[in-house]
């Protein structure tokens, strides 16, 4: 045998053995590759997933406070209007919207038993409604010749100078203290 044939044989046995003991490594790092390829994968499909899910979320809460906002408004309506109808009950209770309880025709029939409440002395007679229509003095006085009365309490007011009965002051100092009653309530 050659010298040339014996250095062949080595060279390919130790190709050989390098082989035996590079493949395990290289299919090792192969598969290292391909799993973290898978994993790189998985990762990217799951954080995908997330993001998706966050922005879901965030649409869902957007969507909540809106509603939670308009319930608020809703709920403000509502205290508004139990508010107002409240104010609306106590106007009716004191007589201060009569007006909207009579019609244009019947206006003569409850002249004498509508607007506020009326004080004790009123009640007796022994002061009048005031006049709460648009008339003028000289229409009433062409009325009251007509049907027989005379407004006497004017004749009285004009002679002191004021404008008021002092059973209507303190009605009036009576409907504001109520008046601040109700709101505090």
């Amino acid at each position: 045998m050659s010298t040339g044939l014996i250095v062949a044989i080595v060279v390919i046995a130790l190709i050989v053995i390098a082989l035996l003991v590079m493949l395990p490594r290289m299919r090792a790092a192969r598969r290292r590759k391909q799993a973290e390829r898978e994993l790189r994968s998985r990762r990217e499909t799951v954080a995908g997933e997330h993001r998706q899910a966050a922005i879901e979320r965030e649409n869902q809460a957007e969507l909540a406070e809106q509603r939670a906002r308009d319930a608020q408004l809703a709920a403000e309506r509502e205290r508004a209007e139990a508010t107002r109808r409240r104010e609306q009950a106590s106007m009716h209770e004191r007589g201060l919207a009569d007006d909207e309880l009579i019609e244009d025709s019947e206006r003569d029939r409850f002249a004498d038993v509508s607007g506020p409440d009326r004080t004790g002395a009123e009640r007796e007679g022994r002061f009048e409604r005031t006049h709460t229509d648009d008339t003028t003095p000289e229409e009433r006085d062409e009325r009251s010749r007509w049907d027989g009365t005379t407004d006497e309490r004017d004749e009285h007011f004009e002679r002191a100078g004021t404008d008021s009965t002092p059973g209507e002051r303190s009605r009036i100092t009576d409907d504001v203290r109520d008046s601040e009653r109700s709101r505090r309530t």
